[in-house]
């Protein structure tokens, strides 16, 4: 998650999620220097969320998708707790307007 938490990171993923891409261009999508490009890549490699796959002289970047399958399942939990909460809501709002109508 902390690797997600950087700004240019959260970009690299996004413009990933789109397709595999190379380091030069990553930073020409996101108008960053090289350099700087290779450490963020660096860093969600490490974090287990991009794999590198080395062709000739390049290196092609692309998503795991493990890691989002994981966190997918975990939100999971969350998403069905809010929709029992708002289901709730949702009757309790109804009730009221029965009430409101029937004045």
């Amino acid at each position: 998650m902390s690797a997600l938490a950087e700004s240019n990171r959260l970009n690299i993923i996004e413009l990933l999620r789109d397709g595999p891409r190379t380091v030069g261009e990553v930073a020409e999508q996101l108008q960053l220097r090289q350099p700087q490009v290779s450490k963020h890549l660096r860093i969600l490699s490490e974090a287990g969320l991009v794999e590198v796959e080395p062709v000739a002289n390049r290196r092609i970047y692309r998503l795991r998708p493990q890691p989002f399958m994981k966190l997918d399942d975990w939100l999971k939990s969350y998403r069905q707790l809010w929709e029992e909460r708002f289901d709730r809501l949702d009757d309790y709002l109804a009730k009221l307007q029965e009430k409101e109508d029937g004045e």
